[in-house]
């Protein structure tokens, strides 16, 4: 295995750490959780440069990078969500938009297509990280709602852009 993917596999194991730390209750164990995905989550941007600037781009990273980084989010805002901070109507508008990139992607794949990932993607996922970075902190109200609204919306243009840039892919026929 890779270094590239070996910080990509490091992520996945610091995701239950990370929940450990949110739901065994000690002196600041918000803060800790927060450390475990802020560093989870800085891994991403270490194998992705690692990845690519040194050709360690595997199959495993191409399909575990992206998952490692849902489920990590994933795991924050359900954890929100059953604090009372994220509504479970944004983790539906995001879990839907993962699907539907992902069945986009599939259906392109299967007739010979890659769609790689957009700006607006890559945007999305790092708003994303950094205001469920920041919403560990004792935050104001209106500071909760800007990073709702944030991920909400950051995740709404960059599925929109994705199926805009790649309408014909729905009509190919194999």
């Amino acid at each position: 295995m890779n270094t590239a993917n070996k910080i990509t596999m490091l992520r996945i194991v610091l995701i239950p750490v990370f929940l450990a730390a949110l739901y065994i209750d000690f002196p600041g164990s918000h803060y800790v959780a927060m450390g475990i995905f802020i560093v989870a989550a800085l891994t991403d941007i270490v194998d992705g440069y690692i990845a690519r600037h040194h050709n360690q781009v595997t199959n495993f990273g191409k399909f575990m990078d992206p998952l490692a980084d849902k489920i990590l989010a994933f795991s924050a805002m359900l954890w929100f969500t059953e604090c009372g901070l994220i509504p479970a109507w944004v983790v539906l508008i995001v879990i839907v938009r993962e699907f539907m990139v992902t069945a986009l992607r599939l259906i392109a794949s299967d007739n010979g297509r890659v769609i790689a990932a957009a700006i607006s993607g890559k945007i999305k996922t790092v708003v994303t990280m950094v205001c469920l970075a920041v919403m560990f902190l004792p935050l104001m109200q209106w500071m909760v709602y800007a990073c709702i609204a944030a991920i909400t919306i950051t995740t709404l243009v960059s599925g929109i852009e994705y199926f805009i840039k790649n309408k014909d892919i729905l009509n190919l026929k194999k």
